[in-house]
């Protein structure tokens, strides 16, 4: 018996779940059969013992979010392009006047959103609305 949930993509392993003796229902134990060089199960209360049959015993998957705002640079006050506004000010300065952009949300579900970057170059915030 098998507990857990297989993950819908098909990047990499999958979750494998936690393995249970049919006989006595304790935990089966990942250990290697070194003369068959394979994966086995083995329950450590009545010694029923199970051939794997995925090599994956454990799955470290890492998700790193990028945060927008670290990634926009703050070089941006001096491009003379750039539009710039007194009606958005600082949040942390309270300075009125910011570069703002629009581009587009690295998050799937939104859309294109306006970046405001603080010309208070002692400042020099970020921020979004």
């Amino acid at each position: 018996m098998t507990i857990g949930h297989q993950n819908s993509t098909t990047d990499g392993p999958q979750f494998v779940g936690i393995k249970f003796c049919p006989e006595c229902n304790n935990m089966l134990y990942p250990r290697e059969d070194k003369q068959e060089k394979r994966l086995m199960y083995q329950c450590q209360n009545c010694e029923h013992v199970d051939t794997a049959d995925n090599n994956c015993i454990y799955v470290n998957k890492i998700t790193h979010e990028i945060d927008e705002l670290q990634t926009i640079v703050g070089d941006v006050i001096t491009d003379p392009t750039l539009p710039r506004t007194q009606d958005h000010p600082c949040p942390r300065c309270s300075q009125c006047l910011a570069v703002f952009f629009q581009a587009q949300s690295s998050a799937a579900d939104q859309g294109m959103r306006l970046y405001y970057v603080c010309c208070n170059q002692q400042c020099n915030y970020k921020w979004t609305e």
